[in-house]
């Protein structure tokens, strides 16, 4: 082994630690997370010291996050991010500027000179994107309100980082330097990054999916696969040309490929190197705490990392009130954004020697990996300790299955598509079991004298306490795609007898569900539109019966061109070809039918 290349020993290390101690952690119930950190202390320098570049193992492990933040923005479309952007500059700046305002007068309280304090508020302001996203995501709560408001928050302290860092040089030059910046040289610096940002949108819109279409039709798997990387990397690496922060940038990349038709397949491809490189990222975090500070003034940083940890879960647990976040929601929203993030590593290391010391930095870098290893464990005795009580006083508690039921139909997401079906089979006297995630529709349903439990419907074990076992029918209900189709996969797998009624968000969806073996599934808005057509012929003159039969006959061509589309649909050319053919059929059937009819009723003939 002595022979043998650096970077073939670290990857024999960090898969080696990474293997044995993240299943010992999750077999502990303490999660993958602390898995990773643990594995990064027990052979960083303060360990076995089986690594000594740590800095720059840190900085190749950041390229996760920026993979995370490339698979966030491909889950938003533009339209759904403008939607957003109110949380993203509201909440957002409430945050960040609160959370800096008490640290700063906390630091200035305790006699710390003012450049120092405000530096270490600005870092510490600042939370883990990636622990809290992945907590998010394992925990299914980004599509709750704590989830949105928690990638608000957290996509505003990206871009809040750009001005901390350009703040910077001003507090360690002092203002006469700062007023010897032209301001040539601001204008050149501004028009850059104004034209990066507007390249990568531009380009995304115009030469990405081009590009990608191209490369998919050379039809090999690893050079699509090269390219999503290389896509990330060099959007990521032009950000950081111009001072930006690389995560918001594949961020950027994410959003504007958000409709693109290679959307699953980008998302397929990188998801495994994302999951690696997190991982890598947790362990780097783990070996870059500096114990040698920690042991030297061990009570100073119990002070330093407890306070501030209070003082930000103060202002976000009241953040989260004033946004009127679930009970239950709240603990894990304010933990996750109380613990420092990764970009104070950025932020403490650019300050530089004139504004903050390096035995200073240091310690603040050691405070903050702390705080990153403290916050998963923290959560761990949320959920053992804190939340069951907090369940069991709150006003709006909300029901969970402890107790097997026996009703035949089982109804997964009790929106606006469940609840028709929960009415309709309570008027017929028949019992449901329902189940959904959002504790807004299971208290606003109670009220309305609905029995709705609160559970995930992708935990096996709560289907298994459902019913789902012996039920004769299972409606997945749920507005999710993707929590749609894990649903179903866990009924088909482990409840083979139980038949599945499904709704399908569109076309692509009810494809996805039909290759599981679903046939009744049902897209949401079909039918329901084709009678507002029917009402939009009958405006327009036509006589009801030959609105009706006109509604039936798309009704009969849709369905025969889904069928007969269903095993061309991953192939979008041939798709679309076949769509084209279809539609000029139909068109021209419908168009020889109604001519019929016309000679028809000059002859005297009637349907009627």
């Amino acid at each position: 082994m002595e022979h043998a290349p650096t970077w073939l020993i670290n990857s024999l290390i960090y898969l080696s630690a990474a293997v044995i101690v993240v299943p010992l952690s999750k077999a502990l119930g303490l999660g993958s997370i602390i898995g990773y950190l643990a594995a990064g202390i027990a052979i960083g320098p303060w360990g076995l010291g089986l690594v000594k570049n740590v800095e720059d193992i840190l900085h190749f492990a950041e390229f996760g996050v920026v993979l995370m933040l490339f698979l966030v923005g491909l889950e938003l479309e533009p339209k759904r991010l403008w939607n957003l952007r109110r949380p993203i500059f509201g909440w957002g700046s409430a945050q960040v500027l609160l959370c800096a305002a008490l640290i700063l007068g906390v630091g200035l309280a305790a006699g710390m000179p003012w450049r120092v304090s405000l530096v270490a508020a600005l870092g510490l302001a600042l939370s883990s994107t990636a622990i809290a996203l992945q907590v998010f995501g394992e925990r299914n709560l980004m599509r709750t309100n704590s989830g949105q408001a928690g990638f608000s928050i957290l996509l505003f302290q990206d871009v809040a980082a750009i001005p901390i860092l350009a703040l910077l040089p001003l507090l360690a030059t002092g203002d006469d330097a700062a007023d010897a910046i032209s301001g040539t040289a601001r204008a050149l610096e501004a028009l850059k990054i104004v034209g990066v940002v507007a390249g990568i949108v531009l380009g995304g819109r115009l030469a990405l999916r081009p590009l990608l279409r191209w490369i998919a039709l050379s039809r090999t798997p690893e050079i699509f696969t090269a390219a999503s990387l290389l896509l990330v990397v060099a959007i990521a690496a032009l950000m950081q040309f111009v001072g930006l922060s690389m995560a918001l940038g594949a961020f950027l990349a994410g959003v504007l490929l958000a409709e693109s038709e290679y959307r699953r397949e980008l998302e397929t491809d990188i998801e495994p190197f994302k999951g690696l490189l997190l991982g890598l990222f947790f362990i780097a975090v783990g070996m870059s705490i500096d114990f040698g500070v920690l042991l030297a003034h061990p009570g100073w940083m119990a002070l330093v990392v407890l306070g501030f940890l209070a003082v930000k879960a103060i202002a976000i647990y009241g953040l989260a009130k004033l946004l009127e976040l679930p009970v239950q929601e709240r603990p894990v929203f304010t933990l996750l954004l109380a613990q420092g993030g990764e970009f104070a590593f950025v932020v403490f290391s650019a300050a530089g020697p004139s504004v903050l010391p390096p035995a200073t930095a240091s310690f603040l870098v050691a405070a903050v990996a702390l705080s990153m290893l403290l916050s998963p464990l923290l959560l761990v005795a949320l959920d053992k300790w804190v939340l069951p009580r907090w369940s069991a006083g709150d006003a709006r508690d909300l029901e969970e299955i402890s107790e097997p039921q026996s009703a035949n139909v089982v109804i997964c997401g009790f929106g606006r598509y469940g609840q028709i079906i929960g009415r309709m089979m309570s008027a017929e006297g028949l019992p449901v079991t329902v189940l959904d995630h959002d504790p807004d529709t299971v208290e606003g349903l109670r009220e309305f004298g609905y029995r709705v439990f609160y559970g995930d419907a992708t935990r096996l074990d709560l289907l298994r306490t459902a019913g789902a076992a012996n039920a004769k029918v299972l409606v997945v209900a749920v507005d999710d795609v993707e929590q749609s189709l894990e649903i179903v996969d866990l009924v088909r797998e482990n409840f083979p007898g139980t038949q599945i009624v499904a709704r399908a968000r569109n076309m692509n969806h009810w494809y996805q569900l039909r290759d599981r073996g679903v046939l009744m599934a049902e897209r949401e808005v079909f039918e329901s539109s084709l009678r507002s057509g029917r009402q939009v012929l009958e405006i327009l003159g036509w006589p009801p019966h030959e609105a009706r039969e006109s509604a039936m006959r798309f009704r009969q061509y849709n369905i025969q061109f889904a069928e007969e589309g269903h095993p061309l649909y991953k192939d979008r050319a041939q798709f679309i070809s076949a769509a084209k053919v279809g539609r000029q059929q139909m068109e021209e059937q419908l168009a020889k039918e109604r001519a019929l009819r016309h000679q028809r009723a000059k002859s005297g003939w009637s349907d009627l």
